[in-house]
């Protein structure tokens, strides 16, 4: 099994991923009622946000933490939500890849799920 090295990559990871997300209805209503997005517009930004993360390639420009805080302010982001996510984060990466690489990008997307779960408690806490 190779390991991440291009956004075709990154693409099949993320599409990978969001499948998982849909299919699991503990968290899909987060993507399907609260947000409503539309996959084929997401899934371009997903890649050059992690593509700037781990590729670095840069390119992501939107405010991640205010997205996130948005969408709680709509639908509470449960830490319960967040080990979904990097449930199925962890077995799309796992599923298709293998290196450093994946094991980099599993690492952010830990850090990146912590980070969010403090701003979302200390919003709760203002």
């Amino acid at each position: 099994m190779k390991d991440i090295q291009n956004q075709e990559d990154l693409y099949l990871l993320v599409d990978a991923f969001y499948q998982n997300l849909f299919a699991d209805e503990r968290i899909s209503y987060i993507f399907t009622d609260v947000v409503k997005i539309k996959l084929e517009e997401h899934l371009p930004i997903l890649v050059t946000f992690w593509s700037q993360v781990i590729l670095g390639t840069g390119g992501y420009t939107n405010n991640l933490t205010q997205i996130h805080l948005d969408v709680n302010a709509k639908s509470y982001l449960s830490p319960e939500l967040f080990k979904i996510w990097l449930y199925h984060f962890y077995e799309a990466v796992d599923a298709h890849f293998k290196g450093d690489k994946a094991e980099q990008i599993k690492t952010q997307a830990l850090s990146l799920a912590t980070i969010l779960q403090i701003k979302i408690a200390q919003q709760k806490d203002n």
